[in-house]
């Protein structure tokens, strides 16, 4: 589908690390807004978010105003009012400033991570340029936002984009217009409802788009409240894993409660997603070194039926199969059949090499 685009890259630099082909799931710890406008609150969840493993953080960054519609602005929020009482006083409340930005971005590398962030408006992407993030995120919400989308692409830095509440036709729009601009592209499969029930996860589409968009890496973001989901995405192929996070689920906030992981599931996750990653291990069928000694014992091998003199021509009367597995393989019985025997054979003896003349 992409083929008009050129040699697309199987593997995206972010950071120190890479995404894709051969390279290790990318975790990603979405805080958000769940630093609730406290900068030091941001600060103890990717100190949480290092311990636990994931490979980067990222912060969501809008000017309301750039945003959001009078009617929307002016709607009174019901929830969660120690943040204002408009959709505008409480999304301002949960704004961090350049210098917090800048500072949180310096902490993040000292712990290992990449620090990023999603901009909702252009005001924003210039905001976060200024602070110096390596790599953007567009959320699921803005595909169909394309004068966005050009004006992050053309950054030419790698581009995270999610593909919820869209189209196939959207999401194929969506990555072909960064595509114009920059190769750099990491698609994530997601399902924006918050949380998402099993029923609703629709994970098989992961193979489906790894095959519409390939070579390009495909990933995951969810918005379940359990770890499993992102565990059957890794399984399914997904090569980013990107989770909300919080220090505490009780806190106020709007994602807190409903579809973050908490320090010890997200710890949780990231062990799990390493041992997939091991137990995926490579698409190589054949006998593996550590298979040796189970074959050796409870493997087959041409056994004699009675004793066979040296000197003997083999026929296939005087051979059984039987176990252990360490002699000549049933399966290279008409290689064997017309050799002769160089050494007196006993009978119910495993056949090996060493008993036949020229044999190889």
């Amino acid at each position: 589908m992409l083929e008009s685009f050129g040699d697309l890259p199987k593997r995206i630099k972010v950071g120190n690390k890479y995404i894709g082909e051969g390279e290790p799931v990318f975790i990603t710890a979405d805080i958000g807004c769940n630093h609730n406008g406290d900068y030091f609150l941001a600060k103890k969840e990717i100190e949480a978010a290092a311990k636990a493993g994931v490979d980067a953080v990222k912060l969501q960054k809008r000017f309301i105003n750039e945003v959001a519609a009078k009617e929307l602005l002016e709607r009174v929020q019901t929830k969660d009012q120690l943040f204002g009482k408009t959709y505008k006083e409480y999304r301002e409340k949960l704004e961090l400033n350049q210098e917090d930005y800048y500072k949180l971005k310096v902490y993040a590398e000292e712990l290992g991570l990449v620090f990023f962030a999603t901009p909702f408006d252009c005001k924003s992407v210039d905001f976060l340029e200024a602070v110096g993030v390596m790599v953007y995120k567009i959320a699921s919400q803005d595909q169909t936002h394309l004068p966005l989308i050009e004006y992050i692409a053309k950054l030419n830095k790698p581009v995270i984009i999610s593909l919820g509440a869209a189209s196939l036709e959207e999401s194929d729009l969506a990555i072909k217009t960064i595509l114009k601009y920059n190769q750099q592209v990491i698609v994530q499969y997601c399902v924006s409802a918050y949380p998402t029930i099993d029923e609703n996860q629709h994970q098989l589409n992961i193979p489906f788009l790894i095959d519409r968009y390939k070579p390009l890496p495909v990933g995951y973001s969810g918005h379940e409240n359990t770890v499993l989901s992102s565990l059957v995405a890794v399984s399914l192929g997904a090569k980013t894993v990107e989770r909300h996070f919080t220090l505490d689920k009780s806190l106020p906030g709007p994602d807190h409660g409903t579809v973050s992981l908490e320090p010890n599931e997200l710890r949780e996750m990231v062990e799990n997603i390493r041992r997939i990653e091991k137990i995926l291990g490579q698409p190589k069928k054949q006998l593996w070194a550590y298979e040796q000694r189970f074959r050796d014992k409870h493997g087959v091998s041409l056994v004699s039926v009675r004793r066979i003199p040296a000197g003997t021509y083999i026929t296939q009367e005087m051979l059984t199969i039987k176990s252990p597995g360490y002699g000549l393989n049933p399966i290279d019985l008409p290689k064997v059949i017309g050799k002769r025997v160089k050494i007196d054979i006993e009978e119910d003896i495993v056949i090996i090499a060493d008993h036949l003349e020229d044999y190889l």
